[in-house]
């Protein structure tokens, strides 16, 4: 029984002013025509269905998921009483998929990313799903490097097993030199979309995640205050993949591409032939590499290279591609009022 878990939590303050308690930025068109989390559902859909297709958000935004996804039963939105990183939203969704079918097999990903190529996605997926079942592993997905990139992840593969090999050892987020050495080696990028059944991973849960075993017992009464209550915050790479030695890796082609701020959108959004994106009623002239993003009325760039140009909410942002995934740090030296509410 395959089950999906999509983890869209946090409003997104990389892309403030855009994003806003009431349009987090998984409900935002950033890499098309639909929000990332319709974007996410659509892609999983045949493979998984959307009765058997989990998102684990925040009290704050689940409500205003619901109602953007019309299509997903209500309860399939879980809201965590407490926020403590991406190894308790898994384990606490699994827990959900294993109550309802004791021999579950789970799909977790992002709603924060874009896809180039569905179909081959869900290949990727489904070779991962059966490695772990058929050889009773943790996998997770690696994307084929087409760039060097500091921001991301590495995974090394091992030695060969099954469909897939098994991992070596994880680099998180190395220097350039670092970067430029593992796609040398054939390292791939780390996607978060990790695969496993609700058995086995419940199972190295308890022997190498400390900062969840305490909560197992609650977690498999169903009881999720209880649960949050007793755990503390560790993501599930650190938490479950780079401790456990049940992992493994299946390589995926499919055009992957995390939007983690505005400078991301010049590679998933459609670029004119001086490498500019836009949106709305946005007007380049003499630039080069910018994002250029209104919501409200004309917006005109001249004479600029590799800048950020937005206009949503009654505020306009300027800086440039390199400083914009560093919009969290802006947002805590602007003043409240201006800063608004804004999550991670």
């Amino acid at each position: 029984m395959r089950w999906a878990v999509i983890l869209a939590g946090g409003v997104g303050s990389r892309f403030w002013p855009l994003s806003s308690p009431e349009h987090p930025k998984q409900l935002l068109p950033l890499a098309g025509d639909a929000s990332l989390l319709e974007d996410a559902l659509a892609r999983i859909a045949p493979l998984v269905p959307a009765q058997r297709t989990l998102i684990v958000t925040s009290r704050a935004l689940a409500d205003v998921i619901r109602e953007a996804m019309p299509g997903l039963p209500a309860e399939n939105v879980m809201a965590e009483p407490v926020a403590r990183s991406t190894a308790a939203a898994l384990a606490w969704a699994t827990a959900r998929a294993a109550r309802a079918d004791a021999d579950a097999a789970v799909v977790a990903m992002h709603a924060d990313w874009a896809v180039a190529d569905a179909e081959a996605f869900r290949e990727a997926a489904a070779t991962g799903l059966l490695l772990a079942q058929s050889e009773d592993v943790l996998v997770t997905v690696g994307a084929r490097p087409t760039r060097v990139e500091t921001g991301y992840g590495h995974v090394v593969p091992g030695a060969p097993l099954g469909a897939g090999r098994r991992i070596a050892r994880f680099v998180e987020k190395p220097d350039t030199a670092a970067a430029e050495s593992l796609m040398f080696q054939g390292a791939l990028w780390n996607t978060g979309m990790f695969l496993w059944t609700a058995r086995r991973f419940r199972a190295e849960i308890a022997t190498h995640t400390p900062e969840l075993a305490p909560g197992l017992r609650a977690l498999d009464a169903g009881d999720a205050e209880g649960f949050f209550g007793a755990v503390r915050a560790v993501s599930v790479d650190v938490g479950v993949f780079e401790r456990t030695q049940r992992g493994a890796i299946v390589t995926g082609d499919f055009g992957w591409d995390d939007v983690g701020s505005w400078a991301a959108l010049r590679r998933v959004r459609h670029a004119d032939a001086a490498g500019n994106v836009t949106h709305g009623d946005a007007h380049l002239v003499d630039s080069t590499g910018c994002v250029a993003w209104t919501d409200e009325g004309p917006l005109v760039v001249y004479g600029l290279t590799n800048a950020v140009v937005v206009r949503a909410r009654g505020i306009t942002l300027v800086t440039t591609a390199d400083r914009a995934p560093a919009l969290k740090g802006l947002l805590d030296r602007l003043p409240p009022g201006l800063a608004g509410e804004r999550g991670a």
